[in-house]
């Protein structure tokens, strides 16, 4: 169905359309062979709370942003390869339903759809997708992934110490291997995480204590390193605050209304463009 896709008008015209929704603000998005699979509205698990945002399923990418004007105007848009996600599907939890995770190697993230129905539909085309990609490329699916952040509002006190209660002044930090929510004194360490940055990153004590142990471990019986060896940094220093890498959680959307978009419906292309297709052959048929 992909492959049909890949020279329709139809899916030039849809790429423009989500390129001009973002601006200047987003990149270019029209590539040889991208098909835009499917797109809508999604529930997205921030750090600070839940928040609607517009995703675009294509045939190699993902790609969602902030909601400014819904179905015409989006910012903070973020563009993940397909070839380095994993999904995995989450239990139902009081008002958190129909979710799953979307896992990469820098960050990973939970989301929500507004039925069963679409969660499934989501989860089957994005699976699909990669499924296509990597079987073409010939690549194994990534074995690591990035930790999914605690939500902020889930931990009044840091989950290490388990004793600084979080203020206006103490303020709440996330480690980058476990993703828990901990206190400066308890993530006063910086440590190289392949994968996420080229930069050490902000990682609670215990994540930095068995990262060492880790790296100690003997190796004779490993193949020799092709990368540098990780570096700690314990100064404590650096700017890798929570606020700054979670920028997505900020930014202006002028609708937050989760109710309203509940409503939109999400749209996957190939079947729609499969009946359109059979309907104007049976017009033409008919004419004859």
């Amino acid at each position: 169905m992909v492959d049909r896709l890949v020279n329709s008008e139809a899916n030039a015209r849809r790429i423009a359309m989500v390129e001009s929704c973002f601006g200047s603000s987003g990149q270019p998005l029209a590539e040889q062979g991208r098909v835009l699979v499917g797109e809508g509205v999604l529930t997205k698990m921030c750090r600070k709370k839940p928040k609607a945002r517009q995703f675009f399923l294509f045939n190699d990418i993902l790609v969602y942003g902030n909601i400014v004007i819904n179905k015409k105007k989006y910012n903070k848009q973020h563009v993940i390869p397909l070839e380095e996600v994993k999904l995995e599907s989450l239990k139902d939890d009081g008002q958190f339903r129909n979710g799953w995770l979307i896992r990469t190697a820098s960050k990973s993230f939970a989301v929500y759809a507004a039925t069963a129905t679409e969660k499934e539909e989501w989860m089957a085309h994005i699976d699909k997708c990669i499924e296509d990609l990597l079987r073409k490329s010939g690549k194994q699916p990534p074995s690591e992934h990035a930790a999914v952040w605690v939500p902020d509002n889930e931990a009044s006190t840091c989950m290490h110490c388990k004793k600084t209660q979080f203020t206006v002044l103490n303020r709440r930090h996330h480690c980058r291997k476990c993703g828990s929510v901990v206190c400066g004194p308890c993530s006063s360490k910086r440590y190289l995480l392949r994968g996420q940055s080229d930069k050490p990153l902000r990682v609670c004590l215990q994540c930095f204590d068995e990262l060492n142990r880790e790296r100690a471990r003997p190796q004779a019986q490993a193949p020799p390193a092709t990368t540098p060896p990780v570096k700690a940094d314990a100064s404590g220093s650096g700017g890798d605050s929570s606020a700054d890498e979670d920028s997505d959680d900020e930014g202006v959307t002028a609708e937050e209304n989760h109710d309203e978009y509940k409503l939109n419906c999400p749209k996957f292309y190939g079947d729609s463009e499969k009946t359109e297709e059979t309907n104007n052959h049976s017009s033409k048929d008919s004419a004859k």
